[in-house]
């Protein structure tokens, strides 16, 4: 296999190269949560810049549980024509897009003033950081419920919007990913337990997607190597979740790692056997890829062709690029052409690892903003400031999501009030 070879999926379609602009979190959402301009400034600029795939960032199945103020919310058709356009634009140069659709379960700030909720009533463990996170509440069967029928329903929007598959959220700590933990789902119900158990809610949601969705729309997941925590979820854990996902009809598994607490994605925690300190987590893949019968994909860290191809060469069916690609939108471009660029940003070595951590994203959202502005990145922009820039940006946003939920809870209201006059006396 060579990096610009097609691949073919199990539902048929075709991505027109093995590189996929994997998920970022852009929180470039529009007052109403919905894709922004700039949003659509920057994806067009991905679109051109010649990956097979792009996936979007986190798009959230509940307005009321966000990874951040700024994301993009898709739980009803209100604002369908902007999802639309977003796709259109994604699928201008001849990429597939797939919308990525995420819980975040524990993972959400406190001052966005809602419930957190997580499989257990287990907090996170962020030292000094920590504080800024409720302790969750252990979900109810309702409450499980009701969120497969949110995935299920998101994939149904993305399909209509015109994207052309979804990616499932289950690494990086989020909600489905905390079902897998032992370390967090302490549950004694069938939801908690053996990892059968464990991985219920996440063969539920690959259902019910499958089950509102065409056969030739895409369904992945993506899915961590390991949590890199003590007693976590495990390699042998994801490789068995893997097979159990063999059985139904997803279409590829993106092999990632980490979360909050252990951000490995950020390549704080990274295998000894990786190739030259890049691709943290392609050792996880090519095992897993050997009992994987969909298409494998795995992303963390690449940002040279050469290693880009050995991952090719070496089984892997996809690589994800990140980062690299938020400093270099048209890199896929490049390499094709024989160039050998190497985005890179300024290495943080900062002692707090949390902390360290949240400076990573900063700088990488920080290039992102400057191409949705139109301006070109800034790879040596100092994390310090990238982080304040974020915090202010951030500070300003929860106001604005604060209002959007009390506009939004009036419209439910005023919809609910609605429907009781409507009926029959």
């Amino acid at each position: 296999m060579k990096l610009f070879d097609k691949l073919t999926l199990p539902n048929g379609s075709t991505l027109p190269n093995r590189i996929a602009k994997a998920a970022m979190e852009e929180n470039m959402a529009d007052a109403d949560q919905a894709p922004s301009e700039f949003l659509m400034r920057l994806y067009q600029a991905w679109a051109d810049g010649g990956a097979g795939l792009l996936i979007t960032g986190n798009v959230m199945v509940d307005g009321r549980a966000m990874t951040g103020p700024a994301g993009v919310v898709l739980e009803d058709a209100t604002h369908l024509a902007k999802f639309k356009r977003w796709a259109q634009i994604s699928r201008s140069k001849g990429a597939q897009a797939w919308l990525q659709i995420n819980h975040p379960g524990r993972q959400m700030q406190a001052n966005l003033g809602q419930p957190t909720w997580a499989p257990s009533a287990v907090p996170l463990e962020l030292g000094n950081m920590s504080k800024r996170f409720n302790v969750p509440l252990a979900m109810t069967e309702a409450m499980i419920e009701e969120v497969i029928h949110r995935f299920a329903r998101t994939a149904s929007l993305a399909e209509a919007a015109g994207f052309t598959g979804v990616e499932i959220h289950a690494a990086h700590g989020y909600l489905l990913s905390q079902f897998l933990s032992p370390l967090i789902n302490r549950r004694t119900d069938p939801w908690g337990g053996s990892l059968e158990n464990r991985a219920r809610l996440l063969i539920e949601i690959v259902r019910a997607v499958r089950a509102v969705v065409s056969p030739a729309f895409a369904v992945a997941v993506k899915l961590n190597s390991a949590d890199f925590q003590r007693g976590g979820f495990s390699t042998d854990d994801a490789k068995k979740v893997v097979i159990l996902l063999n059985e139904l009809a997803v279409d590829l598994v993106e092999i990632s790692g980490g979360s909050y607490e252990a951000p490995a994605m950020q390549g704080q925690a990274r295998d000894g056997r990786t190739l030259a300190r890049e691709a943290y987590f392609v050792e996880f893949a090519r095992d897993i890829r050997t009992v994987a019968k969909m298409p494998v994909m795995v992303t963390g860290g690449i940002r040279r062709r050469q290693v880009a191809n050995q991952v090719i060469e070496s089984g892997v069916d996809m690589v994800g690029i990140a980062t690299a690609l938020a400093i270099d939108p048209f890199l896929p471009a490049d390499w094709r052409m024989g160039a050998d660029n190497t985005p890179e940003l300024s290495p943080i070595a900062w002692k707090n690892k949390p902390l360290a951590s949240l400076a990573n994203m900063a700088a990488v959202r920080y290039q992102m903003r400057k191409i949705s502005h139109g301006k070109s990145p800034n790879p040596r922009v100092s994390p310090l400031r990238a982080l304040i820039e974020q915090q202010a940006a951030t500070a300003w946003r929860t106001r604005t999501y604060r209002q959007w939920i009390v506009r939004r809870s009036r419209q439910i209201q005023r919809a609910s009030t609605h429907e009781v006059d409507l009926r029959p006396t």
